[in-house]
């Protein structure tokens, strides 16, 4: 590897302290984003997210239907995602809805927007 240095004429210690702080304050933050763009990484997951972002609910069967996947394989999925907190879940009766908590569905949506975007583009 390519042994390169930094040659600087000046640092910016204002700029760089600044930077140190909120970086420091963000800490929580950056872990909490990491964890969820972590499980986002999975295409079977991130389309689960996006369906679910969409149609706001949906049970196990519905996106087992819509994905063509067996309801195993989306259960896994789904306690993935919720253990991790990017989900909650709500029962009527015997079936139990999914959807995305609300801190998810903030940060998720400049991501769908870009999708929304790309299939318009498509159609132009």
């Amino acid at each position: 590897m390519d042994n390169k240095s930094c040659i600087r004429q000046q640092a910016d210690i204002k700029q760089i302290n600044r930077c140190k702080d909120t970086v420091s304050e963000l800490n929580e933050s950056f872990d909490y984003l990491a964890n969820g763009l972590s499980l986002v990484g999975n295409s079977v997951r991130l389309k689960i997210l996006f369906l679910l972002f969409e149609e706001k609910r949906l049970c196990v069967c519905d996106l087992s239907d819509i994905l063509g996947m067996n309801i195993s394989a989306i259960s896994q999925h789904l306690r993935k995602m919720k253990d991790r907190n990017l989900l909650e879940s709500d029962r009527e009766a015997q079936t139990i809805f999914y959807s995305l908590t609300a801190e998810y569905q903030k940060m998720l949506n400049p991501f769908f927007e870009i999708l929304d975007k790309s299939k318009f583009l498509e159609t132009v």
